[in-house]
């Protein structure tokens, strides 16, 4: 703004007033600040911008309108707040009016304005005219506010009205459009309500200037049919939509595919209800002037909720309208029915209580004469039964009789012959007959009936009387008039009424036979219940041998788990009432029971199990118990043990016993025992439990050799649980490189070469560092998990050799008994090894005497063929087995290793006996064709003696402790 003169002369020229009225003359805001820079010089050359706002910080507004800029407006908020806070003022900002609430009006200045009174006089009026309109603009927008408010109540209300009229539909969804009209731009507007079982769309409303053609509000639209268009990603999404093709491309979760007319701008809301989607409702513009606003949106959207809830208010409506009408037809369909079964019903009433009266008249003591008169009034007050009469038929179907009659006509009423009358037919053909003056002309020329047998009455009416299906007799009556008639009724009528006479008559047959067969059925019962007793003690005697079955092993008579555990259930009740009451449970284990089993057969091991069980029931009593729990597993439960030194004398007296051989044939067995002892206390609530010490204490005396008894306590229960966690690391170890060979060469005694390595198993364990075998060996073989660990370790055993072996060496891997049993054993080793690219003739396997003789033919089979391959076998730890010396000769072994233990005898006072057996080693393999490999050799003294002794090779920490790989790689 640039100063001409004298502002306020300038003001008074251009307006013709003084610059106090030309204030009070304006009436926004921005004609105040545009007014400003006239009014005097120091503003025209100062004032940067004019500020103001009346919902002060938001909605700033200024003069010129390109002075806004963000840092303007941050460095007006922040003075603002500053002198709220007491600070001190910035001159560069001039401050026309502030609320402390609301309306702020400020002027930015490019320096600070001179002290002039005319000047300060003139910023007091205008901040209070700016304080004025700011409040006057404040009041507008409120009353703005108010009257959309009451457009929008105004436009609910008529929904809500709309939706309890009688409108039909088609009215009420043009009255919806109509009042959408009135809140924004509407002139295009449909309504699609979504079905979600048919995923279709059903457009219940449409109207559009362009497209007139539209969707079928007949048929509904699937899905399918619309996928990717607005109202698909209405429906799909659940979310408004609003603007132009190109904006609404930006708002979808996918590509966007137009159906229909393209629309200038284009807003939809989805139908809601608790979350799901029940239709749409969309307003179009085709108008280039025509735009929607987020406000029309929010609207839109709150109005579609009033929609949605009148057109379910309607749909309902309608839906009770519909099932009124059918209702109103049922009931009137119903009350037709409901007539007509009266009448039936009191027709069938009259018939029951005639049916009942009959049938009572069965239970009486009348004469016959007298109930055949009181039936043919029961039956004459339902029909005319003028003429009546009841024919019965012998037992051998020979002869009709009429114990009861009644007929205006003299009638000859005698037993007579089975002929040809009506009676007689009716008896043949068991249907009840209404036979009228034709239907007897016909019966006549037919021959089913002779004149001379049958009444000349104008109607007859006739129903047999059944046994089952099988006649008896007959209940007639007859007119000999043109009135009374009979009809389907009255033959449906006699039948029943036949039903009940027929069953009334047997009742009063019955009822003699009965008395005749009560008495045969009392001699009957009377019989029959010797039998019942009979049968019940042979039951009794079977159930207890079932019983005695079924809680006993039946190979040796003695209970069996289920029994014991019961007996364990109830000591540990009696040390819970009783704490000073202990008892002890040996879990016991014939040891090498599979060898003899396997060896000599099945017969033989079950005397061996009889045997056993014989012994071990003379070493307790009453009411102590022996079981076999399974295979060669035992138990002896000891009740009322004081103290643990009873428990286990007793183990001492089972493992003495076994001691004495088992005769079987020819064979003297030695039998040996491993027992487990745990003590029953206070400590124990559950079988299992002290079954799993017990188990846990046998495992502990088979591990330190068999033969012996071992005592649960706390350090063999922490020991187990060791065992268990140290189980739990092995299958966690997902690391393939954790299980690796170490390798300890073996070397030719005369020189100290290197004829070759053995690849020995270790554990990298993540926090206890390397682990030789012992650590964890008997844990993996228990657990099944040593197998996948020996393949891995045979895999990395392979890659390494390559790196390591020079020709002519070799590397020996150690195989288990397990690895034997499996019959592929050498296939797939062989796999291992060529997938390696490590010589076949490289590769040598080292096995112990039990490998072999496990089952000695297929494992000499699996070694021949692995010999005929090119790997050789080693005999590891000899000298130490049960084997003899020449039974090796069985098997196709390139080596034998003479255990370490034979080798440690050579610096002992006795070693005599160690020189006596590498001697006999020696002698053997050489007689064989075989290396002997002397292993443990860790002094001078013992390698120069099997030097002497004739062995080439040798293998122990004389020559090398076992290392990694690249230890020895960097020696070589």
């Amino acid at each position: 703004m640039q100063s001409h003169g004298n502002g306020e002369t300038r003001a008074g020229e251009q307006s013709g007033l003084d610059p106090a009225s030309a204030l009070l003359a304006t009436q926004s805001p921005a004609a105040l600040a545009t007014l400003l820079g006239t009014l005097h010089p120091a503003l025209g050359e100062r004032v940067e911008a004019v500020l103001w706002s009346a919902h002060w910080p938001q909605r700033l507004a200024a003069r010129p309108v390109g002075a806004l800029s963000e840092a303007a407006a941050t460095r007006a908020v922040r003075e603002i707040s500053a002198r709220r806070a007491g600070g001190r003022p910035d001159p560069r900002f001039a401050l026309l009016c502030d609320d402390r609430a609301a309306d702020v009006g400020m002027l930015i200045l490019r320096e600070p304005l001179p002290p002039d009174p005319t000047l300060g006089g003139l910023l007091a009026q205008a901040g209070t005219r700016m304080a004025e309109l700011l409040e006057r603009e404040r009041l507008q927008e409120s009353v703005t506010q108010l009257e959309d408010a009451e457009r929008l109540q105004r436009a609910l209300y008529a929904i809500a009205d709309m939706a309890g009229s009688d409108f039909d539909m088609p009215d009420l969804l043009r009255g919806l459009h109509r009042i959408v009209s009135d809140l924004m731009y509407a002139e295009n507007f449909y309504i699609a309500l979504y079905e979600e079982e048919q995923d279709s769309l059903r457009f219940v409303y449409f109207a559009d200037t362009v497209d007139t053609l539209g969707p079928s509000l007949v048929e509904p639209v699937p899905m399918a049919a619309i996928e990717r268009g607005l109202t698909w990603y209405l429906v799909r999404d659940g979310r408004p939509l609003m603007g132009t093709t190109e904006q609404l491309q930006q708002q979808v979760s996918g590509p966007l595919a137009l159906h229909g007319a393209d629309s200038v701008d284009w807003l939809g809301v989805p139908m809601l209800r608790e979350g799901h989607v029940i239709g749409a409702l969309v307003v179009q513009s085709y108008l280039e002037g025509t735009r929607y606003t987020h406000a029309d949106m929010s609207l839109l959207a709150f109005v579609a909720e009033h929609v949605l809830t009148a057109l379910e208010r309607k749909r309902s409506q309608e839906e009770l309208e519909q099932r009124v009408a059918e209702r109103t037809r049922e009931l009137a369909t119903a009350n037709t029915e409901l007539s007509r079964e009266v009448a039936e019903r009191e027709r069938g009433e009259r018939l029951q209580a005639a049916l009942y009266q009959i049938a009572a008249l069965a239970g009486s003591d009348e004469s016959a004469e007298t109930f055949y008169r009181h039936v043919h009034e029961i039956v004459g007050s339902l029909i005319d039964a003028e003429n009546f009469f009841i024919a019965l038929l012998s037992d051998d179907g020979e002869r009709v009789s009429f114990p009861y009659g009644v007929d205006r006509t003299p009638t000859d009423w005698r037993e007579r012959p089975f002929g040809h009358g009506f009676t007689e037919y009716v008896i043949r053909t068991g249907r009840t007959q209404l036979i009228d003056r034709d239907g007897k002309a016909m019966l006549l020329d037919a021959g089913e009936v002779d004149a001379q047998r049958v009444a000349d009455s104008v109607l007859w009416l006739g129903a047999p009387m059944l046994d089952f299906d099988r006649p008896i007799g007959v209940v007639a009556v007859q007119s000999y008039a043109r009135t009374p008639t009979y009809d389907e009724r009255d033959v449906e009528l006699l039948t029943y009424v036949s039903y009940q006479i027929a069953a009334s008559l047997q009742r009063r047959r019955a009822a003699e036979a009965l008395k005749e067969a009560n008495a045969r059925l009392e001699e009957r019962v009377e019989l029959r219940t010797r039998e019942l007793r009979e049968q019940i003690a042979q039951r009794e005697l079977i159930e207890a041998q079932l019983k005695h079955q079924v809680m006993h092993d039946a190979l040796t008579g003695l209970p069996n788990r289920v029994y014991l555990r019961d007996r364990i259930e109830r000591a540990i009740a009696q040390v819970r009432r009783d704490p000073a009451r202990n008892f002890a449970l040996l879990y016991i284990d014939v040891d090498r029971f599979k060898q003899i089993n396997d060896s000599l057969g099945h017969l033989a091991g079950d005397h061996v199990l009889k045997e056993v069980s014989r012994r071990l029931e003379s070493v307790v009593r009453d009411p102590d118990v022996v079981a076999r729990l399974s295979g060669d597993e035992f138990a002896v439960l000891l009740e009322s043990v004081d103290l643990p030194e009873t428990a286990t004398k007793v183990a001492q007296r089972i493992i003495a016993l076994q001691e004495t051989p088992i005769e079987f044939g020819d064979h003297l067995l030695q039998c040996s025992a491993s027992i487990g002892v745990a003590i029953g206390d206070r400590r124990y609530h559950s079988v299992d439990t002290i079954l799993r010490d017990a188990d846990i204490a046998l495992y502990r005396a088979k591990q330190h050799g068999r033969n012996r008894f071992v005592l649960f306590d706390d350090h063999l229960h922490r020991a187990a649980m060791e065992d268990l966690a140290l189980e739990q690391e092995l299958r966690a170890e997902d690391d393939r490189h954790a299980f690796v060979p170490w390798f300890q060469p073996l070397v030719r005694l005369e020189d100290a070469s290197v004829a070759g390595y053995e690849a020995l198993l270790r554990w990298q364990h993540p926090q206890r560092g390397v682990l030789a075998p012992a650590d964890f060996l008997q844990v993996a073989e228990d657990s099944g998990l040593i197998e996948q660990i020996d393949w891995q370790v045979f895999r990395h055993a392979c890659d390494g050799a390559r790196q390591l072996l020079l020709p002519g060496q070799f590397v020996a891997i150690n195989v288990t008994q397990r690895l034997l049993r499996l019959r592929d054993f050498d296939i797939r080793l062989l796999k291992l090894l060529d997938d390696s690219g490590l010589p076949r003739t490289a590769l040598r396997i080292e096995v112990t005497e039990d490998a072999l003789f496990g089952d000695p033919e297929s494992v000499a089979a699996i070694l021949r063929r692995l010999r005929a391959a090119g790997v050789e076998t080693v005999l590891d730890d000899f000298g130490t087995g049960t084997s003899a010396l020449g039974s090796v000769h069985a098997f196709p072994l390139r080596m034998v290793k003479i255990d370490r233990e034979v080798i440690a005898q050579l610096d002992r006072g006795v070693s005599h006996r160690g020189r006596a057996t590498v001697g006999a080693v020696l002698a053997l393999t050489q007689a064989l064709g075989m290396d002997a490999v002397a292993e443990g050799v860790e002094t001078d003294t013992q390698r120069a003696f099997l030097s002497r002794m004739g062995c080439r090779y040798g293998q122990g920490h004389l020559f090398g402790r076992a290392q990694p790989l690249a230890f020895w790689l960097q020696r070589r």
